[in-house]
């Protein structure tokens, strides 16, 4: 983990257009720790499976501080080295789970985080904070333009706690960096006859298109649900909904109640 700084916002241009593949492709912030945890080990090494074993049973054994830093902590920062790059992030949400780590936790390790640590907080929010307590991490992400960051801040956390205001200026964000929509959680749902959100869409195609700019596909597509007559969507599937609040699947894997 790196010293509390303050961040450094990122060039678009050096970041990627889209979130890098994670194990095995399955949103961490929507998948049951439980499932995570069962896809993550069928896909790493006996060496790797091993250490992770030992990090997950540290961060349940003594999951507070214990000194200036806590040992699972520690563990965050090795999750890249130890689990691989594309599977560090779902490492990482685990022993968050595990660690049982609240707002203050999870707040002090975006605050002294890699971007990659970071990013496993905001994809643990859904599943150990029930209520809108780390909604400041979700808008310090989105102040930023590193896109994989973005991506992770839109997640279901976001969808159920962000203020309208917010979250329409974070759909825009999206466009504008390149994160591609599907990654903002439940966009049909608080989409649909958004009208204020409908007219931010239409200055954003104008001013685009009047400085002879293309208007990104996205647009249209966010632009049509935000129609009253447009299809409601489909319920959410259990394996698409994670959290332990709204209806969606807690920690264990049990349903709250439907709000």
């Amino acid at each position: 983990m790196t010293h509390p700084q303050a961040h450094q916002a990122t060039s678009v241009a050096d970041t990627p257009a889209t979130p890098a593949p994670n194990t095995p492709n399955i949103p961490l912030a929507r998948t049951p720790p439980t499932t995570l945890h069962r896809h993550l080990t069928a896909h790493l090494g006996e060496a790797a499976r091993a250490w992770l074993d030992r990090a997950l049973d540290e961060a349940a054994d003594h999951p507070g501080t214990h000194g200036p830093i806590s040992t699972w902590e520690l563990r965050l920062a090795e999750a890249g080295r130890r689990c691989g790059p594309e599977h560090a992030d779902a490492a990482r949400v685990l022993i968050l789970h595990a660690a049982r780590a609240d707002t203050d936790a999870l707040t002090r390790v975006y605050a002294q985080g890699t971007a990659a640590e970071r990013r496993a907080v905001l994809h643990a929010l859904p599943h150990l904070v029930p209520g809108p307590q780390a909604l400041p991490l979700v808008e310090d992400a989105l102040r930023t333009n590193d896109t994989r960051l973005l991506a992770a801040a839109v997640g279901p956390y976001a969808a159920r706690h962000l203020a309208a205001h917010h979250w329409r200026h974070a759909v825009l964000k999206c466009l504008f960096t390149g994160v591609p929509v599907a990654e903002v959680a439940e966009l049909d749902r608080r989409a649909r006859a958004d009208a204020e959100l409908a007219r931010m869409l239409g200055d954003y195609a104008a001013e685009r298109t009047a400085a002879g700019r293309p208007v990104p596909h996205d647009l249209h597509r966010v632009l049509t649900l935000t129609d009253p007559e447009a299809t409601p969507p489909a319920p959410a599937t259990d394996h698409g909904r994670s959290g332990p609040d709204g209806g969606a699947p807690g920690v264990d894997g049990t349903h709250g109640k439907e709000s």
